[in-house]
C-alpha cells in the first residue's frame, strides 16, 4: 500500500511539472532546460523578411549586348534536360539563372515552377531518380537538410541549392516536402544552414550569398556551438587564401564579396574596416584581369596572374575560359564602375563568350551547361534586367523567332 502511495504521489509530481513547464514562459523553459541539459541555448536568428532580397545590375548596354545577341545566349541555356536522372546541380544552375517565375513555350523546357518543385518536392525528384538514389532532401530532427557531394542525384556543394533558392527569389514559406513526407518550409532549410555551418568549411561563397540575402540588417548572430558569428567574419574568410583556388578559378568568392559589399551599402552589415578591405581585395581583382585579359577578349583560369598570366600562357580548355569569362562579367555587372577595368575591355569580354555561346551546339552546352548558364545571367544583367523578365518579353514580341547556331 506505501509503495502504491508512493507511485501516486511521484506520478502527481511528474503531472504537476509537466503542466508547469508547459504553462512556463519560453526564458523559463530554456533556464530548465540548461540545468538539465547545460549546452549552451542559442536564441533563434531573426529572418526579417519573407522574401529574399535582390541585388541589382547598376548598368544598361544595349551598344555593348543587344537584344538579339541576350536571346540567342538565352536560348543556347534554357534548361532543356532530360527529365530521367536529372541532376541537381543543373537545375540548381538553371533555376538560379532563370528564376522560379521563368515560363518557356516549349513544353520540353522545364519552368520555373517545374524547377523549384524538383528541388524542394521529394515526390517530383523521385519521379527522375527513383527510389534508387540518395535523396537530396536529408530529413533530420533539427530541421531540412540538403545532401551534398559526389553522388549525382546529390548537390554538388554545401548551400548551393539555398543559395540558388534564393536567389531564384524563392519565398521563405515555400513548401518543402520531405522523403518521410513530412511538410516543412524553406525557413527550415535556411535554420539548418544555420544551424550547421562551419566557418572553416573549405567553401563558404553560397553561405555568404544565402545568408546575405536573407538576414540583413542582422550583422551578427550565433551558431548552435554558442560562437558569435558575423558578415565581417565571412567576408574575411572569403578574401582568405590564393584567389586562383576557390571553385570557378575563385571567381565564386569574388561575386559574393561584391554581393555582400553592395549589401553593405544599404544595410551597413559590415564593419568599415571590413567593407573597405572588400573594396581594396576587389580594386586588386580588377587591377590583375585588366592586365591579365586576352586580345580576343577572353580571361584565362590564371587571371590572378596579372601580366604574367600572357608571358607564359596556360593551357586551358575551352571550359576554363567560358568559366573565367563569364563570371567575371557577372560580378563585375553588380560593381561600381571604378570597380571595373577599362570600358573596351568589359566590351571586348562580351563579344568574346557572346559569340563562343553562340558557336556550340546543343549537346556542348549540356555538359557544360553549369558554365554556361552564368554567361545567360551576366549578359542579362548588363542589360539592366533578369533572364526570365528580358525572354518572357521577347517570347511575347517574337514568338516565331528561333536561334539557329
Amino acid at each position: 500500500m506505501n509503495k502504491t502511495i508512493f507511485w501516486l504521489v511521484q506520478i502527481g509530481v511528474l503531472a504537476a511539472f509537466v503542466t508547469a513547464y508547459n504553462v512556463a514562459s519560453t526564458d523559463v523553459q530554456q533556464t530548465l532546460k540548461q540545468k538539465v541539459n547545460p549546452a549552451p541555448y542559442v536564441p533563434p536568428v531573426e529572418i526579417p523578411r519573407s522574401e529574399p532580397l535582390v541585388v541589382e545590375p547598376l548598368f544598361n548596354r544595349p551598344e555593348m549586348v543587344s537584344d538579339e545577341d541576350l536571346a540567342a545566349v538565352l536560348w543556347q541555356v534554357r534548361p532543356k534536360f532530360p527529365r530521367k536522372g536529372l541532376r541537381p546541380n543543373l537545375v540548381e544552375h538553371a533555376i538560379r539563372t532563370w528564376s522560379n517565375r521563368a515560363e518557356f513555350n516549349d513544353p520540353d523546357v522545364l519552368s520555373g515552377k517545374q524547377m523549384e518543385e524538383f528541388l524542394l518536392d521529394h515526390s517530383t525528384f523521385v519521379l527522375s531518380w527513383n527510389n534508387e538514389a540518395t535523396p537530396l532532401l536529408d530529413d533530420r530532427e533539427t530541421g531540412v537538410g540538403v545532401n551534398w557531394g559526389v553522388a549525382r542525384s546529390a548537390s554538388v556543394h554545401h548551400d548551393h541549392m539555398l543559395a540558388c533558392v534564393t536567389e531564384a527569389g524563392v519565398k521563405l514559406d515555400a513548401p518543402v516536402f520531405l522523403p518521410s513526407q513530412r511538410e516543412m518550409t524553406l525557413e527550415n532549410v535556411l535554420r539548418e544552414s544555420l544551424r550547421d555551418f562551419r566557418l572553416d568549411e573549405r567553401e563558404t561563397e553560397w553561405t555568404a550569398m544565402a545568408f546575405g540575402l536573407w538576414l540583413p540588417p542582422t550583422r551578427n548572430w550565433k551558431a548552435a556551438d554558442g560562437r558569435e558569428m558575423s558578415f565581417d567574419l565571412l567576408a574575411e574568410r572569403l578574401i582568405r587564401g590564393d584567389m586562383e583556388k576557390g571553385v570557378c578559378s575563385g571567381t565564386h568568392r569574388v561575386y559574393s564579396l561584391c554581393l555582400l559589399w553592395r549589401l553593405d551599402q544599404e544595410f551597413d552589415i559590415l564593419s568599415d574596416g571590413v567593407s573597405e578591405h572588400i573594396y581594396e581585395h576587389l580594386a586588386l581583382v580588377r587591377d590583375q584581369i585588366t592586365d591579365s585579359q586576352f586580345e580576343d577578349g577572353h580571361w584565362p583560369s590564371n587571371w590572378d596572374e596579372g601580366s604574367r598570366a600572357k608571358v607564359n600562357p596556360r593551357e586551358d580548355e575551352l571550359k576554363d575560359t567560358v568559366i573565367a569569362t563569364g563570371h567575371h562579367l557577372e560580378w563585375l555587372a553588380i560593381a561600381p564602375e571604378d570597380l571595373h577595368p577599362p570600358r573596351e575591355q568589359i566590351d571586348r569580354a562580351a563579344q568574346w563568350i557572346i559569340q563562343t555561346t553562340k558557336e556550340q551546339s546543343a549537346d556542348d552546352i549540356f555538359r557544360r551547361y553549369t558554365f554556361f548558364s552564368h554567361i545567360g545571367n551576366a549578359l542579362a544583367l548588363w542589360r539592366g534586367t533578369h533572364p526570365a523578365d528580358f525572354w518572357m518579353d521577347w517570347q511575347a514580341k517574337n514568338p516565331e523567332w528561333e536561334f539557329r547556331n
